[in-house]
């Protein structure tokens, strides 16, 4: 497979104010081997080292690290080193000749004794996105009668990118979709939640995508915002075509710049690390990620 080949450096650091007496932790940081995307080494490490550590492969098909403390720590600091090479994806696309909105909501909708599509797992609300009347009319402006999907999802993108300001700040790792619609700003999380909110409103199967994006663009090329930390963005099933990956902050399909870590159906299925420690007190976060091309 030929591409563009880019290495991730990713370190998360925990630093504690007292003492972390016990803790257990999740993480999703492996990237996935997909058909664009194979992953040609990957390494984690974790300071100190856990007391237990095994991992599983989750509903969506990711691998997750569990990992847990029986002694007392002050820091934890978590680093993954990846090398992926990444085919191009959208080459050939013909974005006119997707099929109707309509007729892909259609296809996706339940009727019984009909055919199960898997895809239609990612129509339905999920803890971060309320399926709303407010995102459903926001969708429609870009869905028009018998418009082809890809047509649509490609406005609404153009849209919400030009509609929201990124604002680092503004919002929290759990802040609901709904708000951030209310709100018109947030970080990649908001901006991708809210375009999945708005495609399913209209009976559309949208994924949640968490990933890394390259940071030393091609001479000639402006660098892509959120480019600094972890990324999100947003996967939109096309039955002619399979699931097409656009990125809302950058109104972009995500393409060889962009490094897939996990899938899910908004980020609470895919948060790089979280978990359950006794102690602690106040803690710091630093993040360093660095995607360059090898």
């Amino acid at each position: 497979m030929s591409g563009t080949r880019l290495t991730v450096t990713h370190r998360t650091t925990y630093r504690y104010s007292t003492l972390v007496e016990t803790a257990q932790h999740l993480a999703t940081i492996t990237p996935l081997e997909l058909p664009w995307q194979r992953v040609l080494a990957h390494r984690s490490a974790i300071e100190p080292a856990p007391s237990y550590q095994t991992s599983r492969c989750d509903a969506f098909g990711n691998e997750v690290l569990y990992f847990s403390f029986d002694a007392p720590h002050s820091d934890l600091q978590m680093t993954s080193e990846t090398t992926v090479l990444l085919a191009p994806r959208y080459e050939t696309l013909d974005v006119a000749a997707a099929p109707a909105w309509e007729s892909v909501a259609h296809a996706l909708r339940y009727e019984a004794g009909g055919a199960f599509h898997p895809e239609s797992e990612f129509c339905f609300a999920s803890p971060n996105i309320a399926l709303l009347p407010s995102l459903r009319a926001y969708a429609l402006e870009s869905f028009e009668p018998d418009a082809s999907v890809l047509d649509g999802a490609i406005d609404l993108m153009h849209r919400i990118h030009a509609d929201f300001a990124y604002r680092p700040t503004a919002t929290a790792f759990d802040t609901p979709a709904a708000r951030a619609f209310e709100l018109r700003h947030g970080v990649c999380q908001d901006f991708a939640q809210v375009m999945i909110g708005c495609l399913r409103s209209i009976g559309l199967a949208a994924r949640y995508v968490s990933g890394y994006l390259r940071n030393d663009p091609p001479a000639g090329a402006p660098p892509m915002i959120g480019a600094d930390a972890s990324h999100a963005w947003v996967s939109l099933y096309v039955p002619t075509v399979g699931w097409v990956d656009l990125d809302p902050t950058n109104h972009v399909l995500a393409d060889q710049g962009h490094v897939t870590l996990a899938i899910g159906r908004d980020y609470t299925d895919v948060s790089l690390l979280r978990g359950v420690i006794l102690g602690g007190g106040a803690h710091e976060v630093d993040v360093a990620v660095r995607v360059k091309a090898e």
